[in-house]
């Protein structure tokens, strides 16, 4: 369903109300249409700073180079000793920050080196380098801060300023979301420098467009410390992926993004949807599987259907779901067990079953959760319990995974426009578009090329961990 407000306010008799009245203008979001293929940062520079002991320089450069990146600094800048050192290293060119009139293209993103903070006092250097370039951010510009995790900080004081980031890119995201920028931070664990490539990529290009204001840790991937990255270009080329709610909505988008990324699709869906489940598989070249996910046998006729044909699942996607909205002192048991046995007992036993038989060595499995499953929602007891059960298991099950070279997440979407939505009444339909620091509601496609991004082996250093694609939703943490 199309944001009429959007586009109203977007109409030059709609522009001129929206400024009489004081009413919001949502931006227009610029969204990802190529594949992975493309260089995302081709033609754009990337303005690169750092704190006094910077520690991630080398790896950030190299990432930034590899997406194809023009690389800008600030003179006399805290952190540009090990900038500059880490150009060297790498022979990259730096070139300066041009000035406002001169007429050159304006930076695509900022990104700063935070690994090195190791007191309150040295937050001013965070200040000093944002203070002045946020005000000539683009529209669609990108803000990623680069940190290290607080698990892997040394010390009390480390630990203490990598959580102080937090606060940090959560209030700047709601500050620069008006003209459809965002702001993100990426944690890195011990090893995860190694795995940058696609975390930075994501959120640096449009693939990320209403992912804004969240925190995702980075850690070690497969291959015990050897350093190999599988480059995110083509890495999902030929893989075998089971999308579970996949004839409409945004089981069809995550279906048709991974097929855009060159991923073989089984989509599964429920028996009654088995003529829409038909017509998404026939536009993308999928094979349909009509079966319902609670069945008690699921796992095996996956399993039967997928290994004769395609030798296995590299990626599995958990989108099937319900809501059966009712007050607890109004809900029915009926309510209750058909929520929790689709949207949660389900995975646990579709995955219990793959992992025996079906589950390639290598895969990697998503999960959708939901914020409701972070910040609760009065009539949704039943819907809320399952999704935040869904992020304790990615949680739970990461090291099981890890120990066959693959990993579990999950994606928690926020408001979203899908046929559920539409049917909302309007009141509670307008509030839910805008109550997130990008005043809209996300598309299937938001959800989509999460789930593409950590599906991918290059994500290999993200396990266990839940991105919320919610254009930071006011609700939840």
């Amino acid at each position: 369903m199309s944001d009429r407000y959007l586009e109203f306010a977007h109409s030059s008799y709609g522009k001129t109300v929206a400024s009489v009245l004081g009413l919001p203008t949502p931006p227009r979001l610029k969204r990802a249409s190529e594949a992975w293929a493309e260089q995302p940062m081709d033609q754009r520079y990337v303005l690169v700073g750092g704190d006094s002991g910077s520690e991630l320089a080398a790896p950030i450069l190299g990432a930034l180079s590899r997406m194809g990146a023009g690389l800008r600094i600030v003179p006399e800048h805290s952190g540009l000793g090990p900038i500059k050192a880490a150009a060297s290293t790498l022979h990259l060119k730096l070139a300066g920050n041009p000035a406002p009139e001169s007429g050159e293209p304006r930076s695509h993103a900022l990104v700063f080196d935070a690994s090195g903070l190791r007191s309150p006092e040295q937050m001013r250097e965070v200040y000093d380098f944002f203070q002045p370039l946020v005000r000539g951010l683009p529209g669609n510009g990108r803000v990623l801060i680069l940190s290290r995790a607080p698990g892997a900080a040394d010390g009390v004081a480390a630990k203490t300023m990598s959580s102080a980031l937090r606060g940090f890119i959560r209030s700047l995201a709601k500050e620069i979301g008006k003209n459809g920028s965002t702001a993100n931070l990426l944690e890195v664990s011990t090893g995860g420098q190694e795995w940058l490539d696609a975390p930075m990529r994501f959120f640096l290009s449009e693939h990320s467009a209403y992912v804004t204001g969240q925190t995702l840790e980075v850690g070690q991937g497969p291959g015990k410390g050897e350093g190999v990255t599988v480059a995110l270009p083509g890495s999902l080329n030929g893989k075998t992926a089971l999308v579970t709610g996949a004839a409409r909505g945004i089981g069809a988008a995550i279906a048709e993004v991974l097929a855009r990324e060159g991923v073989q699709i089984v989509g599964m869906d429920h028996p009654s949807q088995e003529g829409a489940l038909g017509e998404t598989m026939a536009r993308i070249g999928g094979v349909g599987l009509a079966l319902d996910v609670t069945a008690a046998d699921a796992a095996q006729r996956i399993a039967a259907e997928v290994g004769p044909r395609f030798g296995g699942l590299d990626v599995v996607v958990h989108n099937a779901g319900v809501t059966r909205d009712k007050m607890l002192r109004n809900m029915s048991p009926q309510f209750w067990d058909m929520v929790l046995n689709i949207n949660l007992g389900a995975i646990l036993r579709i995955n219990e079953g793959l992992l025996t038989e079906g589950l390639n060595d290598g895969a990697r499995i998503v999960c959708i959760s939901s914020i409701g499953g972070i910040g609760g929602n009065a009539g949704q007891t039943n819907y809320a319990s399952t999704k935040a059960g869904v992020i304790g298991y990615v949680d739970a099950m990461a090291p099981t995974l890890s120990d066959r070279g693959g990993a579990i997440n999950a994606v928690a979407p926020g408001f979203i426009e899908t046929q559920m939505t539409a049917a909302m009444p309007l009141a509670p339909r307008e509030v839910g578009r805008r109550i997130n620091s990008l005043s809209q509601g996300g598309m299937p496609q938001d959800i989509a090329e999460a789930v593409a991004f950590l599906a991918s082996p290059a994500a290999g250093g993200v396990n266990g961990r839940t991105l919320r694609v919610c254009g930071q939703n006011w609700f939840g943490a």
